[in-house]
């Protein structure tokens, strides 16, 4: 019995999505759809390819094998179709990333990424919200927070280093003694992992008295207060790396002591790390990474 090469096609979009309903949504089609031809491709070849657990699906023994066996195929198939339509097909990327690390980090890097791969086209999703996987069409995350993910590819960022810094314009910058900022005005990024109480105890002082503050749900409002002389921050040399270049930002307190964590990570199912475009991403982020290490600013 021949197996229609729609069923094959409907299983291969589920396996490469990791749901059902982001294969149907991929194809235009309804989650049962997708299903009825899951199921009819698995009554040809005598096997169970899926595991289903609500939305989401993970793929047999049988499943992981006749997907990595067909893929070559059906995008050879993809190609050819392409070539004679013409034209080359857009494949868009998807981001999710903090509001902070998009327009600090990413966005002024997000260039070399697009010339080495005119082919992708990428769509910046700029929140803090976690995405949820099993419901959203978004291919990969650089998610804030403590790495804690089950079930998902996780990989730190890097190790950030947290220091007091204002402008160089502001009153004694660079000149303070760890003990002196409790009298300056203290902004606070009251998201961030590292805080003011966490670096008095590394720096030997001990909270005297309660602290004038400003405080900022997003890091880059942060640290664009301290670029206009507002007060002394607290923040990472990954986020300011521009600040700190362009020296609209100095270390308040020379030598001060650094709060080092990895805080941003990179995160994805395991099932999109198949996806091309995504393994494109996760190595130029890789190289990013590496040439940011070699030549921190501070």
């Amino acid at each position: 019995m021949q197996i229609p090469i729609k069923s094959i096609l409907v299983f291969h979009a589920a396996a490469r999505a990791g749901s059902i309903s982001r294969a149907a949504e991929e194809l235009s089609v309804t989650p049962s759809a997708v299903s009825q031809q899951i199921q009819l491709l698995e009554g040809q070849l005598g096997t169970t390819l899926m595991a289903r657990a609500g939305r989401k699906v993970t793929l047999t023994e049988a499943g992981e094998r006749y997907f990595s066996m067909i893929t070559a195929q059906i995008e050879q198939i993809s190609d050819a179709t392409d070539s004679i339509r013409g034209f080359r097909s857009v494949t868009t990327l998807t981001i999710r990333a903090t509001p902070t690390i998009s327009n600090k980090w990413l966005l002024p890097r997000l260039g070399s990424f697009l010339e080495e791969h005119p082919e992708l086209e990428v769509r910046l999703d700029g929140t803090n919200e976690p995405t949820d996987f099993s419901q959203e069409l978004v291919d990969i995350e650089l998610r804030h927070g403590d790495g804690r993910w089950p079930g998902l590819f996780v990989e730190g960022l890097v190790e950030e280093e947290f220091l007091p810094v204002c402008s160089p314009n502001y009153k004694g910058a660079g000149n303070f003694l760890p003990e002196e900022l409790q009298n300056q005005r203290l902004i606070h990024s009251v998201k961030a992992q590292a805080q003011w109480n966490h670096w008095f105890p590394l720096a030997g002082v001990t909270a005297e008295k309660r602290w004038r503050r400003v405080l900022f749900d997003r890091s880059h409002m942060a640290i664009d207060a301290a670029v206009l002389g507002i007060g002394v921050a607290l923040e990472s040399t990954l986020m300011m790396e521009r600040e700190l270049q362009d020296k609209m930002l100095v270390p308040a307190v020379t030598d001060a002591p650094r709060i080092k964590l990895v805080t941003q990570w990179i995160v994805c199912p395991h099932s999109h790390l198949r996806q091309r475009k995504v393994m494109l991403f996760l190595e130029w982020m890789r190289k990013q990474r590496d040439e940011w290490q070699t030549r921190r600013v501070v």
